[in-house]
């Protein structure tokens, strides 16, 4: 009995994935959603529909599954710090951090991305 509780014990622990070699689930459907009202209250003549928004970060999101690993923990953290700071939780963001800190393990070219970055009215 004790050799199948460890065999099952060892089992389990080779199917579990660190958080951190993941790239995190942000809750960017309200960002987007608060962006967009945001913009409708500022009374921009160029506002992002939140269609175009949630375009933008799943974008960004397919975009990080293939160069989070490429990074190393420590910054990858960083930046979700940065992408997440203020409950504003957004996935461009989290790609430009990571994109900013070393270009080189970028793919290239990558669109221009607004969705519901801190960022998206500066331009």
């Amino acid at each position: 009995m004790k050799i199948a509780l460890l065999s099952m014990a060892m089992l389990g622990s080779q199917l579990v994935t660190p958080v951190s070699d993941r790239v995190p689930k942000l809750n960017v459907e309200a960002t987007c959603k608060a962006s967009v009202a945001t913009d409708k209250a500022m009374g921009l003549d160029l506002a992002q529909s939140y269609e175009d928004c949630m375009r933008d970060e799943n974008a960004a999101q397919q975009q990080l599954a293939s160069v989070w690993l490429a990074n190393s923990n420590e910054l990858r953290n960083q930046c979700e710090g940065e992408a997440t700071a203020a409950g504003s939780d957004s996935y461009v963001d989290l790609l430009t951090c990571l994109q900013m800190a070393d270009p080189a393990k970028s793919p290239a070219p990558v669109p221009a991305l607004r969705g519901a970055s801190k960022n998206r009215n500066k331009n």
